[in-house]
């Protein structure tokens, strides 16, 4: 599944009690992956896994690094497409290296430094999702970029995205939707001002978006935008989890 996003993991101060918030606001559960040599919980909704969290470690955090998600783009070559990302004026943060059993994967980053994982998986992947909209999934991707035009020739000279519909949001810039194999997963805008560096956010499917957000607050996270409606008659708002890692949900309104 080349160019598609396949995985999320979730990098944190406190993998426990973000399972307990997750599980509480989006439904999630959590079970050990099994992987030796490494502490690291699979989530899941039902039966469909989509992603993992596991700690930061006292090294990453004396770096600087803090509590977010990550996206896992796919690739049929890790090697080559690490070395179009640095081509193409990214950052390879992590070089390739393998997880015994599951795959091989780099930590990479745009042009602008938005993050983000290649990977491939050890033997085939899992199909997508039954129902790709079910609550608790991820249903949309957002790059806040350095530049929004550039940063789309960047993901689409690497990995083949392609144009869908275009917005124009006034001062804020043109939303620039983008497809996968023609089927639209998320968009690209160029950051505001008010944000400290360029990153993707990752909506997650809502069952209804006012309970959704008030599940967020009374679990101790935060609202940090929204709710605000969408083309297509969807709601969003976009939050903190008690750690401080960034996402944002996506649902209807009652």
């Amino acid at each position: 599944m080349n160019g598609d996003f396949v995985w999320y993991d979730l990098m944190t101060t406190s993998p426990a009690d973000a399972q307990a918030f997750y599980g509480a606001v989006l439904g999630w559960t959590a079970q050990e992956s099994g992987v030796a040599g490494m502490t690291y919980n699979v989530l899941s909704v039902g039966e469909t896994g989509f992603g993992g969290v596991m700690a930061l470690s006292a090294e990453a955090l004396a770096g600087g690094a803090r509590p977010g998600w990550l996206g896992y783009i796919g690739a049929s070559d890790v090697d080559e497409s690490a070395t179009r990302v640095k081509q193409a004026g990214g950052t390879v943060h992590r070089p390739p290296q393998d997880i015994p059993g599951v795959g091989r994967f780099a930590v990479v980053a745009d042009p602008h430094g938005a993050v983000f994982m290649l990977f491939k998986g050890a033997g085939p992947m899992p199909p997508p999702p039954a129902d790709p909209n079910a609550p608790g999934l991820p249903g949309w991707r957002e790059l806040h970029a350095g530049d929004g035009v550039s940063d789309f020739d960047f993901y689409s000279g690497l990995f083949g995205w392609t144009k869908d519909q275009a917005m124009d949001m006034g001062p804020m810039g043109v939303y620039q939707i983008f497809a996968i194999n023609g089927v639209a997963r998320g968009g690209v805008m160029t950051k505001t001002a008010e944000m400290p560096a360029p990153a993707w956010i990752y909506y997650f499917n809502a069952d209804e978006i006012d309970d959704a957000a008030g599940r967020v607050t009374a679990n101790g996270g935060t609202i940090l935008n929204g709710p605000h409606e969408v083309p297509g008659g969807m709601w969003i708002v976009q939050c903190l989890d008690p750690q401080g890692a960034l996402f944002a949900l996506v649902g209807p309104r009652r």
